[in-house]
């Protein structure tokens, strides 16, 4: 007997709960209901900026593509941004050890790097294949100081 008085309360609470939920709007949906029912005409659209990366003083970033097997140097002037792509010709990582990055890529999806040049030096690009643990040379970026 105390068993179904007990299921019959659970079920009016759960209908109750159920009703309140339908009746009740979150208060978003609320506000947005509130300012579309006081606006008789659309506005004018507004067009509104979207971010994107930040530029430097020198102008757009340029882009810079290295082949994987071909270990080749690149050089970029101090001071820039530059967009780092390596092609490579099997799955695998990129890293560029001494500025800390690491960039998946694939024969279809070059890594690829967004760097700022600051600091001159000759940075190694090493390529590690998916299949394998032992990088290999992929390249050098070098920059150099503006003069």
């Amino acid at each position: 007997m105390h068993l179904r008085r007990a299921l019959l309360l659970f079920a009016i609470v759960l209908g109750l709960a159920a009703l309140v939920a339908s009746l009740s709007r979150p208060v978003a949906d609320q506000r947005d209901r509130t300012t579309q029912d006081t606006t008789t005409e659309p506005g004018p659209p507004v067009a509104t900026p979207k971010p994107g990366p930040a530029e430097p003083a020198g102008g757009a970033p340029r882009t810079v593509t290295f082949q994987a097997s071909e270990k080749e140097s690149r050089r970029v002037e101090a001071g820039t941004a530059v967009t780092v792509e390596v092609e490579v010709s099997e799955a695998g990582t990129v890293d560029i050890p001494d500025l800390g990055m690491t960039s998946p890529a694939d024969p279809v999806t070059p890594a690829r790097f967004d760097i700022l040049a600051t600091r001159p030096g000759r940075y190694p690009l090493l390529f590690t294949p998916a299949a394998g643990e032992q990088s290999e040379p992929a390249g050098s970026l070098v920059i150099e100081s503006r003069g």
